[in-house]
């Protein structure tokens, strides 16, 4: 953030002071809600969280080196304090679940309130770029992909993993300070509004707009609710600023109609504006394709996973040569961009030679749809074909058509001919998947269902071998990431995971 002295932070978050012997003394560092991460010249946040209430480590903070803390009553220590809140806490905040009396729904918009202050100082100086990116799969890879595209422009500000609501995205906006000159910003929603408040606290010139799918189709009703939601994010574009639409999605292109911004369309079909060509996939399922744009047209090589990361390079392609970008430079630094946040389409080959595809971090029918078709282009690479396995897991947050999705899903694996599914899981949404692939045709053990992921770990140590490809897929609250992990730190020796003995 820009420094401020604790005055400064009190009036833009309409607080007071307290225990404050110097009201000029300024924030120098960051905003932390985590005590363990506090450096010098910090404020802390002070949140109640399910285990433990921040204003408890407000003590602990500054003596780590915080200046003060932002918090909802005085902590002893010095504090810039803001009024409670109650009844004004979001059903559906997640960074709020333990918040019971509106101390951290205030402490929150506080938050919010000096993100605004801070990229608002920033871009009227005209040395900050603010890009959000948005759609129902897909953000976190983009946002990665746009990260790598624009550091060969300036110093890039982007959050760490999936961190894009109403605590992640004014804490990643408060990085941006006199140096950074694009701030990439993920941008989720659970319900109508919460994109339209995102980016009140940031307010993006540039707006990327992927698909509209089914996550969280639970929460919204609709892909028409979930679509309109999208848009939320290019109706906040000014006049002056740039919609990058995926042209393949009808939803998406639709949206053109509700922002006065200038709109650049991206996809394989013949009206986008930068367009791919000629898509073709390696033995590991990254893509490589010919990016046409009114500049010229590129050859580019995908370093990440999936023909879907094309739509996203995309994207990331337009953002780039709309600040200043030649066509070079973006397929050179598309071609060396790797997956960097974890549990996303993680490629890694172990030490007995089972290749493991981690992403496990979260789901949605149309990602476990991408990802099903990357582990079969995977499995079938090559001069010998390999066996492939796919670890499913939950997909939540699906609403009346979870049974339905699943299903699908189930479905979708025996027709690409996925050698073993493990559905893990005993609530109704797993039981449908493993009764999808039974009804599409799966016989045997080709589709199995396991209770837990001690049972899917204990079967794949049992059965999978060197040459055999993973993939491990399910919603975050699953955890099914301990799968991938066990997989890609076996040894050789343990259990037959990457074993290389004849089977009888």
């Amino acid at each position: 953030m820009i420094e401020m002295t604790l005055r400064e932070i009190a009036d833009v978050v309409g607080g007071t002071l307290h225990d404050v012997a110097d009201p000029e003394v300024r924030v120098t560092g960051s905003v932390e809600f985590d005590s363990r991460r506090i450096g010098s010249g910090d404020l802390f946040l002070a949140l109640p969280g399910e285990r433990s209430d921040g204003h408890d480590y407000a003590a602990a903070a500054v003596a780590a080196g915080a200046v003060a803390v932002l918090a909802a009553r005085p902590v002893g220590v010095p504090a810039i304090v803001v009024t409670p809140s109650p009844g004004s806490v979001p059903s559906s905040s997640v960074a709020l679940a333990a918040d019971s009396d509106g101390s951290g729904a205030a402490v929150l918009a506080a938050l919010g309130d000096l993100a605004r202050a801070s990229v608002q100082r920033l871009t009227e100086a005209g040395t900050l770029t603010v890009v959000g990116v948005t759609g129902s799969s897909g953000k976190t890879s983009t946002k990665d992909l746009l990260a790598a595209v624009l550091a060969p422009l300036g110093t890039v500000v982007a959050p760490p993993g999936s961190f894009n609501n109403e605590l992640g995205h004014p804490w990643t906006a408060l990085r941006a300070n006199a140096d950074t000159r694009f701030l990439v910003l993920e941008m989720s929603a659970r319900g109508p509004g919460h994109i339209a408040a995102l980016a009140e606290v940031a307010p993006p010139s540039i707006g990327v707009v992927l698909n509209v799918g089914t996550a969280h189709l639970g929460e919204f009703g609709s892909r028409e609710a979930i679509a309109k939601t999208k848009g939320e994010l290019v109706q906040a574009l000014p006049p002056s600023g740039l919609a990058v639409l995926n042209a393949d999605d009808p939803q998406v292109a639709a949206m053109t109609a509700r922002t006065t911004a200038r709109v650049v369309m991206v996809g394989q079909s013949d009206s986008a504006d930068l367009r791919a060509t000629d898509i073709r996939l390696d033995h590991e399922a990254r893509a490589g394709f010919t990016l046409h744009t009114a500049k010229g047209s590129i050859p580019i090589q995908l370093a990440v996973h999936g023909e879907h990361q094309v739509g996203n390079a995309l994207s990331a392609a337009a953002v780039a040569l709309e600040c200043g970008a030649d066509l070079e430079t973006v397929a050179r630094s598309l071609s060396g961009a790797h997956a960097a946040s974890a549990r996303r389409m993680d490629v890694r080959t172990n030490a007995g030679g089972v290749t493991v595809v981690n992403d496990s971090y979260n789901a949605n029918p149309d990602s476990v749809r991408a990802a099903l078709k990357a582990l079969v282009t995977m499995s079938r690479a090559g001069e010998t074909p390999r066996r492939s396995w796919a670890v499913l897991g939950e997909m939540g947050e699906l609403g009346e058509e979870s049974v339905i999705e699943h299903d699908l899903i189930g479905r979708l694996a025996v027709r690409l001919d996925v050698h073993r599914l493990i559905v893990v899981g005993t609530g109704r949404p797993s039981r449908a998947m493993h009764q999808g692939a039974v009804m599409e045709g799966s016989w045997g053990e080709e589709a199995i269902l396991v209770p837990d992921i001690g049972a899917a770990i204990a079967l794949l140590d049992d059965e999978v071998e060197a040459g055999d490809v993973v993939l491990v897929k399910a919603s975050k609250s699953v955890g099914l990431w301990e799968v991938a992990e066990h997989l890609i730190n076996a040894e050789p020796s343990s259990g037959r995971t990457g074993s290389t003995e004849a089977r009888d």
